[in-house]
C-alpha cells in the first residue's frame, strides 16, 4: 500500500510539473503575442512615403536611409519608400506638405532653420505655422571647409586670403534662406571679411563643386567634411568640443566667438493627421532614433542625435522660432 501511495503522489506531482510547464510556455507566448500587438501597433499598416525636401546625397537623404534600415528591421511587413520632391532650398516640399494625406502613412522631412527663414524672406507659399513636426532626430553643427588643394590650409589662411581680396572667395551651401546661408552670413559679419554666397539645391549637388575645387570651399555642416575626408580640409566647425571624428578641426569657440549652431532634421506630418497619428509617428521614431544601429551609423558619419518628441515639441518650437526670428533681423532678412 505504502508503494502505491508512492507512485500516485509521484504521478500527481508529474502532472502538476507538467501543468506549470504549459502555463508558463502560455504566459511566454502570450508574452511575445502582447510584444507583436505593440509592435504592430507602432508600426504602419502599408509601406511609409517619405518625402525629402532636397535631392539625393545630403545629410537629410543619408539620415532617411539610415531610419529606412532600422525601421525595416523594427517593422520588417512594410518598406520605407523615399520620394524626392527639391526646389526652393526644401520650400516647394513644404509648401505642399498639407496636401498629402494625414493617414500616418505620409511623413516628410522638415529642417531648421529653414522652416522659419524661408517664410520670413517671404519667397515661399507657407508660414512656419503651417509646418507640423513631430519629432526632431538629429542636429549636423556648421563647418567652414575648403577643397584638398585650396591654399588655405588653416582658418588662419582663409581670413587672411579673404581680407587681402574682398569678394574673391566663393562659398557653396545649401540653399537660398537656409542654415548654411545664414551661416555664410554670420561668418562674414563676426570675422569681419567678405565672402560669396553660391546657393545650390542641396549639399549632394554641391558635393562635387567643392572636391573639385570649382568653388573655393563651403559654409556646410560636418558629415560632408567627415564623409570627404582627404578630399575637403575642414578649417573650422560650430560646436562646444572639438568632433571626434575631426580631432585637428578647431571649434569656432577657440577662434573667439561664441557659435554652437547648425541643422535641426525632424519629420512632419500634415495638418490634417489626427492627434493619435502625430503620437504614433513620434514613439515609433524615438525607437529608431534609440536604437544601437542608428546610434552607431550616426556617430560615423558626424550626426549629432537629439530626441524631441510630441511631449518636448512646443517648448522647443517656441524656443527655436524666437531664436531664429532674432537671427534673421541679424541678416536684414525680408527688409527687401
Amino acid at each position: 500500500g505504502d508503494r502505491c501511495i508512492g507512485v500516485n503522489g509521484f504521478q500527481t506531482l508529474q502532472r502538476r510539473h507538467a501543468m506549470k510547464k504549459i502555463l508558463l510556455s502560455m504566459g511566454v507566448a502570450l508574452l511575445g503575442c502582447m510584444g507583436a500587438t505593440s509592435s504592430a501597433q507602432t508600426c504602419p499598416e502599408r509601406n511609409l512615403l517619405y518625402w525629402q525636401a532636397f535631392p539625393p546625397g545630403g545629410e537629410s537623404d543619408l539620415s532617411a536611409r539610415h531610419q529606412q534600415v532600422v525601421l525595416k528591421k523594427k517593422c520588417a511587413a512594410i518598406d520605407t519608400i523615399i520620394q524626392y520632391k527639391a526646389g526652393a532650398g526644401g520650400g516647394l516640399m513644404w509648401g505642399q506638405m498639407n496636401q498629402l494625406p494625414g493617414d500616418g502613412l505620409n511623413v516628410v522631412g522638415v529642417n531648421l532653420p529653414h522652416i522659419v527663414f524661408q517664410p520670413l524672406e517671404g519667397q515661399v507659399q507657407y508660414k512656419t505655422q503651417d509646418v507640423v513636426p513631430v519629432f526632431w532626430f538629429h542636429y549636423t553643427p556648421d563647418a567652414l571647409l575648403v577643397p584638398e588643394s585650396s591654399p588655405y590650409k588653416t582658418f588662419a589662411d582663409f581670413v587672411k586670403g579673404a581680407q587681402a581680396d574682398p569678394g574673391k572667395i566663393s562659398l557653396g551651401g545649401s540653399g537660398l534662406n537656409s542654415a548654411n546661408h545664414a551661416a555664410h552670413e554670420r561668418l562674414n559679419s563676426v570675422f569681419k571679411i567678405k565672402t560669396n554666397y553660391i546657393p545650390y539645391k542641396g549639399t549632394g549637388d554641391m558635393a562635387t563643386a567643392v572636391i573639385g575645387a570649382q568653388i573655393d570651399g563651403a559654409m556646410t555642416y560636418t558629415p560632408f567634411a567627415i564623409n570627404n575626408k582627404g578630399r575637403v580640409r575642414a578649417l573650422a566647425v560650430a560646436m562646444d568640443k572639438r568632433h571626434p571624428l575631426l580631432p585637428d578641426v578647431p571649434t569656432f569657440k577657440e577662434l573667439g566667438v561664441d557659435w554652437v549652431d547648425g541643422a535641426y532634421r525632424g519629420i512632419g506630418v500634415p495638418k490634417s493627421a489626427p492627434p493619435e497619428v502625430k503620437k504614433r509617428l513620434s514613439d515609433l521614431w524615438m525607437t529608431l532614433n534609440t536604437d544601437p544601429e542608428m546610434k552607431e551609423l550616426a556617430a560615423r558619419n558626424g550626426l549629432e542625435l537629439i530626441n524631441i518628441g510630441m511631449d518636448q515639441m512646443d517648448a522647443f518650437m517656441k524656443e527655436k522660432i524666437m531664436l531664429y526670428t532674432e537671427g534673421a533681423q541679424r541678416l536684414g532678412m525680408g527688409k527687401k
